[in-house]
């Protein structure tokens, strides 16, 4: 397979001797750690054993030591390194189309998301699904939570459920109370036509979570937070935000995302939110701060599709004509916020043509970036579904980047 070759291995054997050691860093850091709870547990044994001794006991009773190292308190591992794609509701609706995903496990596929509730507002399940959602008609039937659940698993499959958070045109309108107006009183929307709800109003957050809890139940084992932001297209000058404003944009983003953990993690699930891909490189005015949201959330999948960039990001050109790089620069800054040992780091990559046609080496490209950077994997979106299976073969069958040689430390 031919692999894109627009990226400057130069720069990349700079950026990867400095991830090296920034990584070397945090195993001594954290082998410190872990030796000093082994040595504090050890020696809890000793006092055990000593105080049984001098107590006269004719026996020496060995008695169990608990581990210094705390259970997950998630019911399911991550895969080593995640290989995804995401299915809509309608695709999930179609008879025997899951079925078909999951065989691209014979690819490398290990990780699938499906909405739980999408850009439109539909939810996509009506079992377990919150009364707003019943009563609004954004309950639709296309899958069953549990039976999804139990056939992703029984293929061996990581499962994610995706939110759609505050942009939701059919629970705005129903109850615009619960919505972003504008400066004369009526409804706000997007250069789209699209309705959003009100990112402070607490009711719209239980909403949402509700959806995410439902899911969690019926054992999901992760969802993924998307649009969960501030508008960032439209009219914004005419936004109008009714009630009380608490905080700011960039302290209300992670104080939903504290509150969806709080009631997801009882429940064993994790948490992650999508971010923009410049959200790490600047200052967006929606909210979204990576380095504040990793530190609360148990990963963060940035949207670094180059096709979104714009001519001079990173010094390139056309960043759409160099996946592999752009790519890569992104994935650099998120690595420099995102505070160490929080939340792991995903890419969202592109499978799709949008202003040039894409070929399987651009994606390639990308998922090369995403493994020089030290992700915890990738995910790759299709709109329509369509995937490059060959994309998911893992690291050892894929082509890779020259070797480099190590950090000298």
């Amino acid at each position: 397979m031919a692999v894109a070759t627009d990226i400057d291995y130069a720069d990349l054997r700079r950026r990867r001797q400095e991830t090296r050691r920034k990584q070397v860093r945090r195993r001594r850091l954290t082998a410190a750690a872990v030796l000093a709870l082994l040595a504090a547990a050890a020696l809890f044994g000793l006092v055990r054993l000593v105080s049984g001794v001098t107590a006269g006991a004719t026996s020496v009773f060995l008695q169990p030591v608990a581990s210094a190292l705390p259970a997950s308190p998630f019911h399911r591992q991550t895969p080593e390194e995640i290989r995804g794609i995401h299915i809509t509701g309608p695709l999930m609706s179609l008879p025997g189309r899951f079925k078909q995903y999951l065989a691209l496990k014979k690819d490398g596929l290990n990780t699938v998301e499906v909405d739980l509730k999408d850009e439109s507002g539909n939810v996509s399940f009506e079992k377990g699904a919150p009364a707003i959602a019943l009563k609004d008609g954004a309950a639709r039937a296309y899958f069953n939570l549990r039976a999804t659940a139990k056939q992703a698993h029984a293929a061996g499959m990581y499962l994610i459920g995706r939110v759609v958070t505050f942009e939701d045109p059919i629970t705005a309108v129903a109850h615009p109370e619960l919505a972003i107006h504008t400066s004369d009183g009526s409804l706000w929307h997007t250069a789209g036509g699209l309705a959003w709800l009100n990112e402070y109003n607490r009711t719209a957050w239980k909403y949402d979570v509700d959806v995410a809890v439902a899911a969690a139940k019926a054992g999901f084992d992760e969802v993924q937070f998307d649009y969960v932001r501030f508008p960032s297209d439209g009219d914004l000058s005419i936004i109008r935000y009714p009630g009380v404003h608490p905080q700011p944009m960039k302290q209300t983003i992670p104080a939903f995302l504290r509150y969806a953990r709080s009631r997801l993690h009882p429940l064993g699930v994790r948490i992650s939110a999508d971010v923009f891909g410049l959200s790490a490189a600047h200052d967006l005015g929606i909210g979204q701060i990576p380095a504040t949201i990793g530190g609360i959330v148990d990963a963060i999948y940035p949207m670094t599709y180059p096709s979104h960039y714009t001519s001079g990001e990173y010094n390139l050109s056309d960043p759409n004509a160099a996946p592999g790089a752009t790519v890569m620069f992104s994935l650099q800054d998120f690595r420099d916020q995102l505070p160490p040992g929080k939340a792991v780091l995903i890419p969202w990559l592109q499978d799709f043509s949008l202003y040039r046609m894409y070929t399987p080496a651009d994606v390639a490209a990308q998922v090369q970036s995403a493994r020089a950077m030290h992700t915890g994997g990738f995910m790759l979106w299709n709109a329509a579904g369509v995937y490059t299976a060959r994309a998911l073969k893992p690291a050892a069958a894929a082509p890779s980047l020259p070797e480099l040689p190590a950090p000298q430390l």
